[in-house]
């Protein structure tokens, strides 16, 4: 799993690799890669960091691994049409929520 806030991570598996703010697309390609992980996850609180998740998951499609990792959103301005624009699997109201798709991912 890659950069969801630890509370969600803690709660739906023990591996976590936390990229912090301001990462580059490329980055998550790499750590994706090398951590094998299954979920990236996405954070942000503002509109205007839409197009940043957008170009992760676009970066994911161009690498090949778009299909081995699901891409899950959130923070308070994230809803169902942000997750279409983005093109990510799902979006999550709360960390609790984040944590129930994180666990039905990895059951």
């Amino acid at each position: 799993m890659i950069a969801p806030p630890t509370f969600v991570a803690e709660r739906c598996s023990g591996k976590r690799k936390e990229l912090r703010v301001d990462v580059p697309a490329e980055v998550f390609v790499k750590t994706v890669k090398k951590e094998g992980a299954k979920v990236v996850g996405l954070s942000v609180l503002l509109n205007s960091m839409f197009t940043a998740m957008k170009e992760v998951v676009d970066k994911l499609v161009e690498a090949g691994l778009r299909d081995q990792v699901k891409v899950l959103i959130g923070g308070s301005p994230c809803n169902e049409d942000v997750r279409r624009f983005t093109g990510a699997d799902y979006y999550a109201k709360d960390a609790s929520e984040g944590a129930r798709i994180c666990k039905e991912i990895y059951s």
